[in-house]
C-alpha cells in the first residue's frame, strides 16, 4: 500500500477519490494573480502529484485568473480516468488582483465555460458555488439566484454536481432544497473549530467537507504548541495538521497546495503519519486554547 492509500477514500459526487489530494491555487503568481515564477515547475509539481495516486485536484478559473486551469492542461491533459477535477465560480480579478463578486446569471455562465475551455472538458465533475457576503469568511446571504442557475447548467448538462464554499449551515440546508450538495469547501482546522458540529452533520449524510487553509489563522501558541508536536513526531507541522484533519473525521477531503516538489511530498507523506493518543491530546489543547483566548 502506497502512503496516499493509507488516507482511505470518499465518495465525491458519483466517483471515489484519495482522501488526500492536491489544491491548485498555489501554482499561480503570488497573491494568486499572474502567471508562476517558475511554469515547468508548475507542471512538474502537478505530474508528480498525479503519479502519487492523487486523484482529486481542486482549482477555479479565477485563479490567476485561468492560469491554473491552462496549467492543469498542460500538464494532465488528457486526464486520467479516476482523476476529479473539482473547481469553484461566483468570483472574478479586479485589475489589481482584488477578489470581487461575479453572482450574475451572465457571470455565472461565462465562469463555467470559461473552466470547460481551459480545462479542456466537456462537462465540469464538480463545481463550487463560493458565497462572496465576506471574503474572509462564512456570512449569511440568500444564494438562490445564484444556485437556481448552477444548477441550470447542470441540467444542460455542462456541470455533473455542485458543492458550496464558504457557506453557513443555513445556506447549506437552503441550497440542498435546490439542488444535491456533494460537498462544502470551508476554512477549518486544528485551531479553527467552528465547523465541528457542520462536519458531523454533513458526514451522517455523506456529504463530503473541504477543508482549506490547514494551517490558517493560527495564534503564536498555538503554532508553537503545534511545532512542538511536530517535532516529538519526526514530522512537520503541516505533516500533523493534515494527519490530524484526516483523523478527525471519514468525511474530510484535504487539498493542500504547494509549487514545491519537495512539500508536494511532504503533504503526501501524511497520510501515513499515525497520531498518538498523548499528540491527539496536546492538539486538542490547540483548540481548547483559542477558545480561551476568544
Amino acid at each position: 500500500m502506497s502512503n496516499i492509500d493509507r488516507s482511505g477514500s470518499f465518495t465525491l459526487g458519483d466517483r471515489g477519490v484519495r482522501r488526500l489530494g492536491y489544491g491548485a491555487m498555489q501554482l499561480a503568481g503570488p497573491g494568486v494573480f499572474g502567471p508562476p515564477k517558475d511554469r515547468v515547475a508548475a507542471v512538474a509539481v502537478l505530474r508528480e502529484a498525479v503519479a502519487r495516486g492523487v486523484n482529486h485536484i481542486d482549482t477555479s478559473d479565477f485563479y490567476g485568473p485561468h492560469v491554473t486551469n491552462q496549467i492543469i492542461r498542460e500538464a494532465l491533459h488528457p486526464y486520467p480516468k479516476d482523476l476529479v477535477i473539482v473547481t469553484k465560480i461566483s468570483a472574478k480579478r479586479g485589475a489589481d488582483g482584488s477578489w470581487l463578486p461575479a453572482f450574475s446569471r451572465e457571470e455565472l455562465t461565462q465562469a463555467v465555460h470559461d473552466n470547460l475551455r481551459n480545462l479542456g472538458l466537456d462537462v465540469l465533475d464538480v463545481v463550487n458555488l463560493r458565497a462572496m457576503f465576506d471574503v474572509h469568511g462564512p456570512a449569511e446571504g440568500s444564494l438562490e439566484a445564484p444556485l437556481t442557475v448552477l444548477a441550470d447548467l447542470q441540467r444542460q448538462g455542462l456541470v455533473r454536481h455542485i458543492g458550496l464554499s464558504n457557506v453557513t449551515p443555513k445556506q447549506i440546508a437552503d441550497g440542498r432544497k435546490i439542488a444535491e450538495v456533494v460537498c462544502v469547501q470551508n476554512m477549518y482546522n486544528v485551531a479553527q473549530r467552528s465547523d465541528d458540529k457542520l462536519i458531523d452533520d454533513l458526514a451522517r449524510d455523506r456529504i463530503a467537507y473541504v477543508p482549506f487553509f490547514p494551517l490558517g489563522g493560527f495564534t503564536p501558541l498555538q503554532s508553537s504548541a503545534l511545532n512542538d508536536v511536530a517535532i516529538k513526531l519526526g514530522a512537520t507541522p503541516m505533516q500533523v495538521a493534515l494527519a490530524w484533519l484526516l483523523r478527525r473525521s471519514p468525511n474530510i477531503l484535504l487539498i493542500p497546495g504547494t509549487s514545491s516538489l519537495g512539500h508536494l511530498r511532504e503533504n503526501l507523506d501524511a497520510a501515513a503519519l499515525a497520531l498518538p493518543d498523548d499528540a491527539v491530546a496536546a492538539l486538542e489543547e490547540v483548540a481548547a486554547a483559542r477558545s480561551i483566548l476568544s
